[in-house]
């Protein structure tokens, strides 16, 4: 599909449990625009309450894409990712609709605007000895490695992401430059679409505050109940999104790893986390123009004024 002018995307993004959903949907229900999700987890079907996503009315009020396109145990990546929303972004734009992506999944933000970084420096032999060294010895060994050379990176990915691990260090074992000064680089060359990135934040006190409330709402709402779902479904606990915050937390617990208490407490703990590794993530990007999430008249004054003529 092509169209003479490029089309104008406003991104709502920021840490999990900081509002963004809720900002959103506000935003888009005054200038009649509709939300693309840029959340890695909320494309996969049958997983709602682990992964936060819009209510049934939420979603009845204002239309969301990228939510429930993919199972458990389809493979999905960013590429695709990307793809699919460029499209719906062409297609709203040639109706005339404002577009907003609102998420907390970095990457695919960034998949999205600027297209994926490609290195050059696939090497099979080396990512397979590494994926064989993650297999025999643990993938501590290759975190610890890769906060060595590339501390940045590390910063962005979790130490169990042995997948975006073993791809950092064979970029920076193939061609002697860390994996975050190629992204920085990439970076800079011109986005897709015109885009406004407007960062939500609160004090870090009061979003943890929030995040451990939400955990405690998704246990209230459910989350055993849903992994358990998935398990009677035929999705096993070694698919990757089974091994995401929150539904690896109740399957160690349904496997005895830890006890109750013990589990909402790491699930509080590692979400917190989450949370900073995003915001270390966005800040890294002097483009994103941050409001305290309270302030939705700011907000909306911002993507209101990016969308007029």
């Amino acid at each position: 599909m092509k169209i003479n002018f490029s089309p104008r995307v406003a991104v709502l993004c920021g840490p999990t449990g900081v509002g963004k959903t809720s900002a959103a949907i506000e935003i888009a229900s005054v200038l009649n625009a509709e939300i693309i999700s840029a959340d890695s987890m909320q494309v996969y079907r049958y997983m709602d309450i682990g992964t936060a996503k819009p209510s049934a009315l939420e979603l009845a009020r204002i239309p969301h894409y990228m939510i429930d396109i993919v199972n458990p145990d389809d493979p999905f990546d960013a590429q695709r990712y990307a793809d699919m929303s460029r499209n719906i972004i062409l297609q709203l734009a040639e109706q005339g609709i404002p577009v907003l992506v609102a998420g907390g999944t970095g990457f695919y933000i960034r998949a999205l605007i600027y297209g994926l970084f490609e290195s050059g420096s696939s090497n099979l032999e080396m990512r397979t000895r590494l994926t064989e060294e993650a297999h025999n010895k643990g993938t501590a060994g290759l975190y610890h490695r890769l906060c060595e050379c590339d501390p940045i990176a590390a910063t962005r990915i979790h130490a169990n992401d042995t997948y975006r691990i073993v791809r950092a260090l064979e970029i920076y074992e193939t061609t002697g430059q860390p994996i975050s000064s190629c992204h920085q680089e990439h970076r800079l060359t011109p986005p897709l679409f015109d885009v406004l990135k407007i960062g939500l934040s609160r004090q870090r006190e009061v979003l943890y505050e929030r995040i451990n409330h939400r955990v405690d709402l998704m246990v209230e709402e459910g989350l055993c109940s849903e992994v358990r779902s998935l398990l009677k479904k035929g999705y096993t606990s070694m698919l990757k999104p089974l091994q995401s915050i929150g539904y690896r937390h109740i399957l160690d617990f349904f496997e005895g790893h830890l006890n109750w208490d013990d589990t909402l407490k790491t699930l509080k703990q590692d979400t917190r986390r989450y949370a900073k590794r995003q915001l270390t993530w966005f800040n890294s990007d002097s483009q994103v123009k941050w409001i305290d999430a309270d302030h939705l008249d700011e907000i909306f004054d911002n993507v209101k004024a990016f969308f007029s003529p």
